[in-house]
C-alpha cells in the first residue's frame, strides 16, 4: 500500500450548498470549511467528501458526454420510493433512469448519483 484514501473531491460552483445537500443525504458532518472548499465525513479521521469551487463550472450532462459525469456516488437505501421522495425534497432531480434495484438522479449542481436498493 502506498497511501490511504483521504477524500473524494467534487468540483462545483457552490461548495457550501452542495456540501449541505450531501450532509443531509448521507448523514455526515462538516469537517472543514475554507474559502471555496468544504469537506464532510462521518468522523475527522475517516475519508471525506470534499467540494471545491471552480470558476466557470460546467455541470455534467448525463447521459450525454459533451460534459461527461465527473464522478457519481452510489447511495445504499432500504426503500427506493421513500429515498426518492427525500432526495427530491433536498433538491435532487430524477433522471427517470434505472432499474428495479437502482435509480439515477442529479444533485443540485448537476452531478449524477444513484440510489441503490440493498
Amino acid at each position: 500500500m502506498i497511501g490511504k484514501w483521504q477524500a473524494l473531491v467534487i468540483d462545483c460552483a457552490d461548495p457550501d450548498k452542495l456540501a449541505t445537500f450531501y450532509e443531509q443525504l448521507l448523514g455526515m458532518i462538516r469537517l472543514q470549511q475554507d474559502d471555496g472548499w468544504v469537506s464532510i465525513g462521518d468522523a475527522p479521521d475517516r475519508p471525506a467528501i470534499a467540494f471545491q469551487q471552480v470558476a466557470n463550472y460546467e455541470p455534467p450532462q448525463w447521459p450525454g458526454q459533451e460534459h461527461p459525469q465527473q464522478m457519481h456516488v452510489d447511495v445504499k437505501v432500504r426503500d427506493l420510493d421513500i429515498a426518492e421522495e427525500l432526495v427530491l425534497q433536498l433538491g435532487a432531480e430524477s433522471m427517470d433512469a434505472g432499474t428495479g434495484t437502482f435509480r439515477v438522479y442529479v444533485d443540485p449542481q448537476g452531478h449524477p448519483f444513484c440510489l441503490v436498493r440493498w
